[in-house]
């Protein structure tokens, strides 16, 4: 039986910068982080890889989870810091905000890059932007229903 998303991992260059976007702009919090060095952890057989070394870091904020991954072995490819999100594959996380124009201006201000300004279709406000990897984070508020009478 599955019971609900436990997290989203995501694998960044660089874990410092990372840190830096996620936990001091974004306002997650450290639930906890290791090292991996070989397979002194059961990582390679639960992965798939073989000797994996990287720097890890779970952080939530809210019910939301997100597992940051640096890799050092094997050797991560970059990722086009332009992909598509039409491209197959995850292409987004979503985040629940409230006051989005209120957020949207202060990660700009943050460094993070936007498609453009908040739009309302139907019951909610929705944008996407880029963290400072080019992966993509949707802003999502949703707004109260009109009444019915």
């Amino acid at each position: 039986m599955i019971h609900g998303v436990h997290h989203v991992a995501i694998s960044v260059p660089d874990m410092e910068q990372a840190i830096a976007f996620y936990i001091d702009v974004l306002g997650f919090e450290t639930l906890w982080s290791r090292t991996l060095a070989g397979d002194d952890s059961g990582a390679d057989a639960i992965i798939g890889l073989s000797e994996v070394e990287a720097k890890i870091r779970m952080i939530k904020a809210g019910s939301c989870c997100i597992e940051l991954w640096e890799y050092q072995n094997p050797l991560p490819q970059p990722k086009d810091a332009e992909y598509s999100p039409a491209n197959h594959g995850f292409t987004h996380i979503c985040l629940a905000v409230t006051d989005i124009q209120a957020e949207h201006d202060r990660l700009a201000r943050a460094g993070m890059t936007f498609v453009g300004r908040p739009h309302r279709a139907g019951f909610a406000s929705a944008i996407y932007g880029r963290d400072p990897f080019g992966n993509i984070i949707e802003l999502y508020e949703e707004h109260e229903a009109p009444s019915m009478s």
